[in-house]
């Protein structure tokens, strides 16, 4: 029978290094490798444990996993995040509109996001603080100072602590949304249109982001950058079947920006780059390894070009793939254990030589995936994920 012979952390570090390890690396509980809170109760209840459901993500409404859950899964990573600004009330706010019960939580950028009570699975954007910006009106807009010294209050006892009290891997909570927030500030359809009408107002708002996670970093990596192993940053690029806008414009204005971001990480840290892109991202490789990304994720194999074998033998030595265990859309929600467990051996088949490869599911689990598929998921990733097995 196969037996570990590394610490957590030892087996993640090789692996980021592609190096072959005992196993492979196994991954949970961030902002988009995480699990649902519906999908986390009836996980509790299948595996016969009786702990509160703690939010740790109000938008996505993603529950924090506990550390018996972790342990039970053979989990390698914890994660230690900063906190908001001082002075921000993120409370959310039950309010009524139109006959229905929302709850509303305004982000420190003021971009209002609300969740229906009759359907509380996640939070969409209802209020898109820049609508009707003009640069005026962004060059006077109260952007929250990434530099606050309050949002990291704390965390370099909290991240010493993992490092130096337990085995596992010290992982960032997600950063460096330089593009998203964009649109999230201006409104998809407008910053689309803003991409073709006005370029010059999105490169001053992209500053303006920019700005914020630049300042950021800053007192993160003062903070924290001798201790954390991955620090994960991301924007969506990508969707189902290719680019969500023209490369042409991403080189020339979105890239020169994240790449400004990624090697100010690596020139104040060891700790490896991880980005996150939904979609069909194929395009994309190339200008995030040039921006010194070494990790990507969520691999989201469903989409249009991205076959595993292919991405492993284009990509394999120069990038690390975090995710791309299991078709999360017309697998694991639907199939049977049994199923599941053979997804993800033939899967793991394609990742696992050479290393530079950590487990985890194409983006969070939702709701509606059985729990029973949650254990197979993970009991597939342990059995399989030893070299040599």
């Amino acid at each position: 029978m196969s037996r570990e012979t590394m610490t957590s952390r030892e087996r993640l570090l090789k692996a980021l290094n592609h190096e072959e390890t005992d196993r492979i690396p196994i991954d949970l509980g961030g902002n988009q490798t995480g699990i649902h809170k519906v999908a986390y109760r009836n996980l509790l209840k299948h595996l016969g444990l009786s702990e509160d459901v703690v939010i740790m993500d109000a938008v996505q409404q993603l529950a924090r996993p506990s550390e018996a859950v972790l342990e039970r899964l053979h989990v390698d990573t914890r994660y230690v995040a900063a906190g908001a600004g001082e002075g921000f009330d993120g409370r959310i706010i039950t309010r009524v509109r139109d006959g229905r019960t929302w709850h509303d939580l305004t982000d420190e950028f003021g971009v209002t996001w609300s969740m229906p009570d009759d359907q509380q699975l996640y939070m969409d954007i209802s209020h898109h603080p820049l609508a009707d910006a003009t640069m005026d009106d962004l060059r006077s807009y109260p952007f929250p100072r990434g530099d606050d010294p309050a949002r990291f209050a704390g965390i370099r006892d909290r991240a010493l602590a993992i490092r130096r009290d337990t085995p596992y891997a010290v992982v960032s909570g997600i950063s460096g949304v330089v593009y998203e927030t964009c649109w999230y500030l201006r409104g998809l359809e407008q910053w689309f249109i803003d991409m073709t009408t006005q370029p010059a107002f999105c490169e001053a708002l992209l500053e303006c982001t920019l700005k914020f996670w630049m300042d950021w970093f800053r007192l993160f990596l003062d903070e924290v950058g001798d201790v954390v192993d991955v620090i994960m940053i991301g924007d969506d690029i990508a969707g189902q079947s290719g680019p969500l806008f023209r490369p042409d414009f991403y080189r020339r204005i979105v890239k020169p920006r994240q790449k400004q971001l990624a090697q100010f990480i690596r020139s104040k840290t060891r700790a490896k780059v991880w980005y996150h892109t939904c979609g069909s991202c194929v395009t994309y490789l190339p200008d995030l390894i040039d921006n010194g990304v070494q990790i990507i994720n969520p691999v989201q194999i469903s989409a249009t070009n991205m076959d595993p074998a292919t991405l492993k033998e284009q990509f394999g030595k120069q990038l690390v793939f975090w995710g791309g265990a299991i078709d999360a859309q017309h697998v694991l929600p639907t199939a049977s254990p049994q199923e599941i467990r053979e997804h993800v051996r033939r899967n793991l088949e394609v990742w696992k030589p050479g290393g530079g490869y950590v487990f985890n599911n194409v983006h969070n689990i939702q709701a509606d995936v059985p729990a029973a598929n949650i254990e197979a998921l993970y009991d597939a990733a342990y059995e399989f994920g030893f070299y040599g097995s």
